[in-house]
């Protein structure tokens, strides 16, 4: 049976005792961590430090949740080394914080092709630098989520990724809006994603007469979610389903004080009818 969570883009300016208080509330059953007090490096706030980090995970269990899973800013796009390392180490300290809070995963990026420099070449870049940290985190028991964002959001171009790579421990956050709203696409799921999506984000848009895409409270856009549960019926998914509302990158959206609610009586009404 599929989970429900959300991430912390639609509250920014909430601390964590304010996120919990607002998941148990609602119903939800777990949050995605990906922003606190405004801060996105979460190993930055106290509450993600050190000997901090076992107080924070009886924290969330004391509401009856669990971390669904961390999302950090790493990506893996450059051509240069030392920035795919750099951003590479990023990744391992928010790592650090998944092991401490008990989630199972941390989300990175592919995520865009940069100017000079070819599709295959990105595409190699970024699965090369994904096995590597995978290995790295085997030990620890947390692995690397790639989320289908970008220049590598349709179903197409992160299965070539996939093509590429030979470790199980690293799945997808496969968020079929993102090439929707890009180009149109349909939620599709090749068979390369098929056995990795570990993770969904779920949001709704619309279109305006210019063709620009626009934040909608679920249900209420164009995104076509019977096409999304079909296909995730079809790969026996039952893990989490992330609501995703960006409020974070667009501050005219409604407060989570409205969204996140609207998001669980839309899910139930779903699962209704």
């Amino acid at each position: 049976m599929m989970k429900t969570s959300f991430s912390t883009l639609a509250c920014p300016d909430w601390n964590l005792s304010e996120v919990l208080a607002a998941a148990e509330k609602y119903g939800y059953d777990g949050v995605e961590l990906r922003v606190i007090s405004r801060e996105l490096d979460l190993w930055k706030l106290p509450e993600f430090h050190g000997s901090a980090l076992a107080a924070t995970r009886a924290a969330v269990e004391d509401h009856g949740l669990v971390v669904a899973g961390l999302g950090s800013s790493a990506c893996f796009h450059s051509p240069d080394a030392q920035e795919r390392e750099r951003n590479l180490d990023s990744a391992l300290r928010m790592a650090e914080v998944a092991a401490g809070l008990g989630a199972p995963a941390i989300r990175v990026f592919g995520d865009r092709i940069q100017t000079g420099c070819t599709r295959e070449q990105t595409t190699s870049w970024i699965a090369e630098s994904l096995t590597q940290l995978a290995g790295r985190l085997k030990p620890d028991g947390v692995q690397v989520w790639l989320e289908t964002h970008g220049d590598f959001a349709s179903a197409a171009d992160v299965s070539e990724i996939f093509a590429q790579l030979n470790s199980a421990e690293v799945g997808i956050i496969w968020d079929p809006a993102n090439a929707f709203e890009q180009n149109g696409e349909a939620p599709l799921i090749l068979p390369p994603m098929a056995t990795r999506i570990r993770h969904v984000h779920l949001k709704d848009l619309t279109r305006d007469v210019q063709g620009l895409s626009h934040y909608t409270p679920t249900g209420e856009g164009d995104f076509p979610f019977d096409t999304i549960f079909t296909l995730l019926a079809g790969i026996d998914f039952d893990a989490f389903v992330s609501f995703e509302w960006e409020k974070l990158w667009h501050p005219e959206l409604a407060g989570p004080e409205v969204a996140l609610p609207h998001f669980l009586h839309w899910w139930k009404s779903r699962e209704v009818a």
